[in-house]
């Protein structure tokens, strides 16, 4: 759950794993997604082949437009950057690969924590704001999308669910 503008703002997750064997289940997930995050790891390396994540971002990309919603936010994330010296996809590729495809981009690290609060702050506020602007038709569920209930003070301090209403809680 996050707070943006004092509304309540709900995030289904799920995590793919950048797992290519599972691919068709892996499409089936963007279907509805209002939003995407394509995490990459800036250290990896495997036999040798420098960037294994990072290289595999633009198919990925690929995947989300072509299954997503046409308004579907998305954000590029290189993880664990606790680890820049083991660095093997720099800080401005990342960014450059991102501002040419239209993508939100932020470093994290898991490991410390870093930034992972502000990549879910950033991604809902970039839906919440299209849905401000009209870009999700928030009473069709297709659009990844559901507009909830929204939890209230009850007179006698306790909380209870309210009707849903456009106000209320977006996941």
């Amino acid at each position: 759950m996050i707070t943006i503008d004092s509304k309540p703002i709900k995030f289904q997750i799920w995590d793919t794993g950048g797992q290519e064997a599972f691919g068709s289940i892996t499409r089936a997930y963007y279907r509805g997604a209002a939003g995407a995050l394509l995490v990459y790891d800036i250290t990896r390396q495997r036999l040798h082949l420098e960037r294994e994540t990072f290289n595999h971002l633009g198919s990925w990309l690929e995947d989300a437009r072509e299954h997503a919603g046409a308004n579907v936010t998305i954000m590029m994330i290189g993880n664990k950057c606790d680890l820049a010296c083991r660095r093997a996809a720099e800080t401005e590729e990342g960014e450059q690969f991102a501002k040419e495809h239209g993508l939100i981009f932020m470093e994290t690290s898991a490991k410390t924590a870093q930034n992972v609060e502000e990549e879910f702050i950033n991604t809902a506020a970039a839906i919440y704001k299209k849905i401000q602007f009209g870009m999700f038709d928030v009473s069709n569920e297709s659009s990844g999308i559901k507009v909830g209930s929204e939890l209230v003070t009850s007179p006698k301090g306790g909380r209870k669910e309210s009707s849903s209403k456009a106000s209320g809680c977006y996941s």
